[in-house]
């Protein structure tokens, strides 16, 4: 990596700014509320090293190195790398910022690196560094200028507000050149008052300094000068130098400096157009973006908008919007959310040779984390494993030693936790100690112990001198028993002895001692005998064990001299002193001993002592007992829709305990994981799986179930699948039939299943005989060889591998028939004039004879037609009359076989007029009428009146009555003196009749005088009350729609539409109408982010009310 240059020493004005002038040129000026910069002195001095300020090359890479002492500090301390004020550069490692820390355990010093790959102008300006560790933080700052072109305006400005507060400004205290940390202004000024006694004043123009120096000089030259306000004296320079800036041809408002959003958010950017017809381009890196869900972008008016949902580190980019040659542009900003510790590590207590987990929770799923010991990372190794499952994350010791002890800790970027590990020693129990010896010359001296663990070897001491084997000495360990043999034993032989077991604080001892004996004597006999005791055992002299567990059977004998003891399985003599089957002999006690029975210890034992004054012999049995084997022959023997009946064979062995009963398991056939059917055993060998899906391979084991326990599990069942038949098939009707075939036709059934259809069978017999049937895989078939003349019956089954459904079968035998469309089966109505086409299909062959009578009498009318196929005929009237209503019969006629079907025409016409039309009554502003139905009602019913009056002065006809069903009214509303004329239309299916009936009527004038009562105006006065209210509503995107409710208010209520308790202005997007009261809010191709909560508010003098209501949207379907 090529060095970056650093800057030549300089004055001190180029101590006190670090910055070039082509960054001072985009930082010329302070805003009003920002401080003046000033020096920053060390919080605690924690940097050994700090980055410092650098010129370097567009376009070359930059690495700058901060070193931190860790030496007084009780954990890692956290370090920051930012740009400007609040640029977290953490979030934006990846290619063109990278980072690296090291540990140096002697010197504990950590070394930060953060590396600037490739630089760009945009990389300029000022950065910070800041280590916190619990109460103590230091920060430092430096600068990076970019060399290869002075920085266009549009990168400089956003950054101008970002830099400014963070250059470093060390000021030089007096003259003496140094760095001075905090400044001390009246100590300096005093300072100065004497210098400026000696030296002669002169007249300077400080407005004149000020104006023509950099903004890092300022500082220096109120120190020189003795400027105190300095705040003030900048204010009004920043009014002397403000520039009108230039004006943009194309943009109103430009894109803002910058824009900061969290990751996972969305962000918007809005500029203004003089030209509202004007085509803009949005560029993220100089590559022009295309609108998406992602991009969205919104023309309203002369405003555009570019909108960015859910943003991600890829988003943080330049953006530019370009309107023919002019651009503005500006930077996003995502900010990654720290990860957080959710659940803290716990400590943990084992004890040596477990295994260890530490576990923790984080906020986000698949975050990095580190582990940490001592200030050393963890890594993956033989004995170390880091495991991650989502949001949780373990670290795993395998077999912990008395090193593992200690603090461990997980950091992420927002957080950290620690937990301790505390290990102890495992402690050893001595199962059987060894116990003091006394032996004769020549005998066997034998020390036994035994402890808890198998594993565990030592070492045998004499008198604190280590034993080592030899050929009288043997030592062995064989489980968790250790023995010490000595044979022919001597007088040196007497002694201490111990056993240390290696790696425990433990010792067992005891003493050989040596007798000598010297007496002759006759030794007392006595017979042998043996006392035996199994009463606890259950039966006489049976012993039951379970299979794995030790049998230690100690029988005591008694005899002189001392009998000899000879154990035997059936014929065959025990006589192993050592391994899983022997024998143990002292004095007056014989052991019987079986490590881990199994199954071939089962058996008749005896045990024969002797001596010369005689035998003894005692039997016993041993039992072993065990879990049964598992069962066998697995099977299905039947399925159902959803069920399976599954049989298998009982274990061939039960273990030596009964069988209680059987647990069942099941798989889908290809997956791993078994199904429990049954949490209680099931004594039966037959039972029926419930509650499975059609369709799918299953595959079932069983296991057997005793006292001692649960077996191994069978063998897998074949795989087997549930289904069941469909059901019947649907619609089975009659397509053709001729004199010896019948053409059918039928539907699939609604429900086939997993199954389907593997063909169908047709079955046909005689009415009331038998019949025969075909197979067949088609929806249609012909069936051939029927008998003539004969009614038959037909059915149809659906079949698939669980075999026949229910038969679909005809309602009524197969004969010749009539099939008479729907509309003729009830009566058939024309109007007079109209045409008559009447289609009437038939079966039966040969051709049968069609005859079609009138009222039972044969058609003989030449205004009717007919025609006659092989197998339809056809009825019609060129223009109907009400003659040719009436029924008609349609016979159809093989040999003895004849089928009929009756039609009715009806043929209607208008009506004739009402008759005897009189006026009843007269009385006040009303008349009442009466009148007859017309004698001609058109050959249907009269389904109404209609009543018509006309003053004789206008003689303009209005109506009074529509669809009037009584032949009578009520006229009302009349004038009285005037005359009036009424008539009346009789009304059917066909309309109003042609002809009317008229009648005068003269309303008389009343002698009555109306007094008009006093005026009294009603206070129509109320406040706002919503009677409709607003409906939730959703829509689907990019499509035009409206909400409305509806107000009443008086006096006029001030109307107010808002969205999300927001006022909605004078937005282009919504139009908003008030018409007599009804409310509505019109929205135009709503998008995404137009959906919540709108509500309308109205407002009077009197009151307000407000209706609320639910607006969302659903994506466009594809």
């Amino acid at each position: 990596m090529p060095e970056a240059k650093k800057p030549a020493a300089k004055t001190d004005k180029a101590a006190a700014a670090p910055a070039d002038s082509e960054g001072s040129e985009c930082r010329d000026e302070l805003p009003d509320d920002e401080t003046v910069p000033g020096g920053q002195s060390e919080l605690t001095g924690l940097f050994v090293e700090r980055p410092e300020s650098t010129t370097v090359i567009k376009g070359k890479n930059v690495t700058f190195v901060a070193k931190v002492d860790s030496s007084d500090l009780l954990r890692k301390p956290n370090m920051k790398w930012l740009k400007g004020k609040w640029l977290d550069l953490g979030s934006k490692a990846g290619k063109h910022v990278q980072f690296k820390e090291a540990y140096d355990r002697n010197s504990k010093v950590y070394t930060y690196e953060m590396s600037i790959i490739k630089v760009v102008e945009g990389d300029a300006g000022g950065y910070r560094c800041e280590v916190t560790s619990k109460d103590k933080c230091d920060s430092c700052t430096f600068e990076v200028t970019v060399e290869g072109g002075s920085l266009p305006g549009h990168h400089c400005q956003p950054f101008r507000n970002l830099i400014l507060p963070l250059v470093p400004f060390l000021v030089p205290r007096g003259d003496a050149g140094e760095d001075a940390g905090d400044l001390d202004f009246s100590a300096l000024l005093k300072k100065r008052e004497k210098k400026a006694r000696d030296e002669p004043k002169e007249d300077v123009d400080v407005w004149e300094i000020l104006k023509d120096a950099k903004p890092c000089d300022y500082e220096k030259i109120a120190f020189d000068y003795g400027i105190t306000d300095l705040r003030g004296l900048l204010k009004r320079l920043k009014k002397m130098k403000k520039v009108e800036p230039k004006k943009s041809d194309a943009f109103l408002k430009k894109l803002e400096q910058c824009y900061s959003v969290d990751k996972g958010k969305r962000t918007q950017m809005h500029v203004e157009l003089h030209d509202p017809n004007v085509q803009v381009k949005w560029l993220k890196n100089g590559v022009e973006i295309k609108p998406s869900a992602k991009y969205v972008f919104e023309c309203v008016g002369n405003k555009r908008t570019l909108t960015i949902n859910k943003c991600n580190l890829s988003d943080d980019a330049a953006y530019e919007c370009v309107v023919g040659e002019e651009k503005s542009f500006t930077e996003v900003f995502v900010k990654e959310p720290p990860v957080t510790i959710t659940k803290l590590l716990d400590d943990v207590h084992v004890v040596v040779g477990e295994k260890v987990e530490f576990e923790c929770e984080v906020s986000e799923e698949g975050a990095n984390v580190k582990w940490m010991k001592d200030g050393v990372e963890l890594t993956k190794d033989g004995k170390i494993r880091i495991k991650k499952d989502g949001k949780k994350h373990t670290l795993v010791i395998n077999e912990a030693t008395i090193e593992d002890i200690g603090m461990y800790y997980v950091y992420t970027n927002g957080g950290e936790s620690k937990g301790e590990l505390e290990v102890e020693a495992k402690e050893l129990e001595v199962l059987q100690s060894i116990a003091d010896l006394s032996v004769k010359a020549c005998e066997q001296a034998m020390f036994k112990c035994e402890v808890s663990d198998e594993k565990v070897v030592g070492k045998w001491f004499k008198d604190g001198v280590e034993v080592k084997p030899g050929n009288r000495i043997k030592m062995s360990h064989i489980g968790r028993i250790h023995k010490l043999t000595i044979d022919d034993v001597k007088p040196q032989d007497e002694g201490n002895y111990t056993f240390v077991p290696e790696g425990y604080a433990l010792s067992l001892s005891a003493k050989l001692n040596f007798i000598e004996i010297k007496i002759e004597y006759v030794p007392r006999q006595d017979p042998p005998k043996i006392h035996l005791d199994t009463s606890s055992t259950g039966s006489k002299n049976t012993i039951v064990v379970v299979a794995g567990n030790k049998l230690r059977l100690d029988v005591e004998i008694t005899g002189e001299p001392v009998p000899t003891v000879c154990w035997m399985k059936g014929d065959t003599v025990i006589s192993e002193a050592e391994g899983r089957v022997r024998v143990e002999t002292r004095t007056t006690l014989s052991s019987f001993v079986i490590e881990g029975a199994e199954r071939q210890d089962e058996g008749q034992y005896s045990i024969i002592v002797t001596n010369p004054a005689g035998e003894d012999r005692a039997e016993l049995t041993v039992k072993i007992v065990d879990v049964p084997n598992p069962p066998e022959n697995v099977k299905c023997m039947g399925v159902g829709e959803d069920t399976a009946t599954i049989t298998w064979d009982p274990p061939k062995f039960d273990g030596g305990a009964p069988i209680k009963g059987y647990l069942m398991e099941r798989k889908k056939q290809g997956s791993s994981r078994w199904t429990k059917l049954n949490f209680e055993v099931f004594e039966s060998t037959t039972y029926e799986a419930k509650k499975m899906i059609e369709g799918v391979f299953y595959e079932m084991r069983v296991f057997a179930v005793n006292g001692i326990g649960i077996s191994q599990p069978s063998g897998n069942s074949k795989p087997f699948m549930p289904i069941a038949p469909t059901s019947e098939p649907t619609r089975l009707t009659v397509e053709d039939v001729t004199d010896s075939t019948c053409a059918l036709k039928w539907r699939p059934p609604e429900r086939v299943g997993a199954g389907g259809v593997d063909g169908y069978i047709i079955e046909w017999c005689k009415e009331g005989g038998e019949g025969g049937f075909g197979d067949l895989d088609k929806n249609t078939y012909r069936v051939k060889g029927l008998p003539t003349g004969e009614k038959l019956l037909f059915r149809v089954v659906a079949m698939n591998i669980a075999g026949r459904s229910p038969p679909c079968t005809m309602k009524q035998p197969l004969t010749h028939t009539i099939r008479l469309p729907r509309q003729l089966r009830t009566k058939f109505i024309r109007k007079v004039g109209e045409k008559i086409n009447l289609v009437i299909p038939f079966q039966g062959k040969p051709r049968p004879v069609v005859n079609w009578l009138k009222d039972g009498e044969p058609l003989e009318n030449k205004s009717v037609g007919i025609r006659t196929s092989d197998f339809d005929t056809i009825l019609f009237i060129r223009s109907a009359e009400r003659d040719h209503s009436g029924t008609y019969t349609l016979s159809v006629q093989i040999d003895n076989m004849q089928d009929k079907a009756d039609i009715h025409i009806q043929i209607v016409d208008k009506p004739g007029p009402p008759i005897n039309v009189m006026v009843t009554d007269v009385w006040g502003f009303n008349a009442a009428l009466e009148w007859k139905p017309p004698k001609d009602t058109g050959n249907t019913d009269i389904t109404g009146y209609t009543i018509q009056k006309a003053d004789k002065k206008t003689q303009d006809w209005f109506t009074v009555y529509e669809h009037n069903r009584r032949p009578s009214c009520t006229a009302s509303d009349l004038v009285m003196g005037n005359e009036y004329s009424f008539r009346v239309f009789s009304e059917n299916i066909c309309g109003l009749s042609d002809e009317v009936a008229f009648i005068p009527i003269y309303i008389p004038p009343s002698d009555l005088e109306y007094n008009k009562p006093a005026f009294k105006e009603k206070d129509m006065s109320s406040s706002p009350k919503f009677t409709a209210p607003l409906v939730d509503r959703v829509v689907v995107a990019g499509y035009s729609t409206a909400i409305s409710c509806a107000v009443r208010a008086y006096p006029k209520a001030k109307i107010v539409w808002m969205k999300n308790k927001m006022i909605i202005g004078e937005d282009p997007k919504f139009l908003m109408q008030n018409n007599q009261g009804v409310l509505t809010l019109n929205i135009r191709k709503p998008g995404q982010f137009d959906g919540g909560k709108y509500s309308c508010k109205a407002i009077n003098d009197l009151g307000e009310d407000e209706v609320e209501c639910s607006f969302s949207l659903c994506p466009p379907q594809s």
